[in-house]
Parts: C-alpha cells; sequence; structure tokens
C-alpha cells in the first residue's frame, strides 16, 4: 500500500526534475535575443539532457508500474528519442552557426564546453547505431553490456559537464539538481546492476558445486 501510494509521487518528482528546467529556460531574458532556429536547437539540447535522466531510471526499474520488459523497450525508445534531439540540437546550431559547430566538431573550439557536448553526442550516436544493428551484428547480452556501459557513462559524464560549463539560457538551480540527478540515478544503476550480477555469479557457483 505504501509503495502503490508512493508511486505517482515518483512520476511527479521526475516530470519536475525535467519539466522545471525547460520552463525556467522558457522564461530566460537571453531568448529574446535569440532566432526561432537557435531557440529550438537550444531547447532540443535541455530535452535531451532530460532523457538522460530518464534512461538509468528505466534500465533499473525505479519507475513504477513498468514491467522489466516495458523498462527495456522504454529505454530503447528513449534512446532513440535522445539521439534525435542531439540532431536536433545539432543541426540547429550548425545552420544558425557554422563556423562554430566546426570548430567543435573538430575539437578546436576555445569554449570549455564544447568538447564534452562532442563527446558525449558521438557516444550516443554510437550507441544508437550499434543498439540498431544488435542483431545483426549478433551481439550477445554480455558483450552488449561491455560496450554499451562505459559508452553511458560518457554520454552521463560529457553531458553533465557539457551543460553545467554553459551559461545560456538554462537557470543555474534547476540546471544543477537536473546533472546531480543524472549522476545519482548513474551510479544508483551501475553499483545496483553490479551487485545482482554478483548474487547471480554467487548463485551459480552454488549450483554447481552442489
Amino acid at each position: 500500500m505504501k509503495g502503490w501510494r508512493s508511486a505517482p509521487l515518483i512520476w511527479v518528482a521526475l516530470a519536475l526534475a525535467i519539466g522545471v528546467p525547460i520552463a525556467a529556460a522558457a522564461t530566460s531574458e537571453q531568448l529574446a535575443w535569440r532566432g526561432p532556429l537557435y531557440i529550438l536547437a537550444g531547447f532540443a539540447g535541455i530535452v535531451a539532457l532530460g532523457l538522460v535522466l530518464a534512461q538509468p531510471l528505466l534500465i533499473g526499474g525505479y519507475l513504477p508500474g513498468l514491467s522489466a520488459y516495458r523498462g527495456r523497450r522504454a529505454h530503447r525508445w528513449i534512446g532513440g528519442a535522445l539521439a534525435l534531439a542531439v540532431v536536433i540540437h545539432v543541426a540547429g546550431l550548425w545552420i544558425t552557426s557554422p563556423p562554430d559547430m566546426i570548430d567543435a566538431l573538430t575539437y578546436t573550439s576555445p569554449t570549455p564546453f564544447s568538447p564534452f557536448g562532442v563527446t558525449a553526442m558521438w557516444a550516443i550516436f554510437i550507441v544508437a547505431v550499434l543498439a540498431a544493428l544488435r542483431r545483426r551484428l549478433g551481439l550477445r547480452l554480455r558483450t552488449w553490456r561491455i560496450v554499451h556501459i562505459p559508452l553511458a557513462i560518457v554520454i552521463v559524464a560529457g553531458s553533465v559537464a557539457h551543460c553545467l560549463l554553459i551559461e545560456g539560457t538554462m537557470e543555474t538551480i534547476s540546471k544543477a539538481v537536473l546533472c546531480v540527478l543524472i549522476l545519482v540515478a548513474t551510479v544508483k544503476v551501475m553499483i545496483d546492476l553490479q551487485v545482482w550480477r554478483k548474487r547471480r555469479t554467487l548463485r551459480g557457483e552454488s549450483v554447481a558445486r552442489q
């Protein structure tokens, strides 16, 4: 009963964690000097950051009302939406300022946040392509995790660093809270999955000895 009552609160908390930074950015005074395409690109980046938070929560089974199967399916679909949001973010910035994007993509930009964002972008694209071709490539679950987990760490670390270093339309406190939540959720799912695997290994060894 207690878990049933707390389930809506978890979903509300997730909605606030993602929605508040978006709403705060929508009230930024800096938008008055930005064109529509630049604004679209910027908000696509904010949405992408919110989707990064949802990913570990889904794969870790922390969102109530979702079975493990539905959580994995949602994880894949949101991964695709994340890649699309990044494409919109990069494409919009490319159209509005090609020289800046060329510097960023070639790791020659003087801005400190650029290399983190670009590195996270490539990691997102690699994961998306491998996920789409996983069956054709014959990647087993163990191999997929060996590849996916380090890339996920790069995505989280790069995205958080990229976001925190940018002084743009996002409000400082809500942005920091979102980034902290992303880090906490990622660390927790990494620990939980590792513990679960160790327990499964110990059980297997115990059965084998018997």
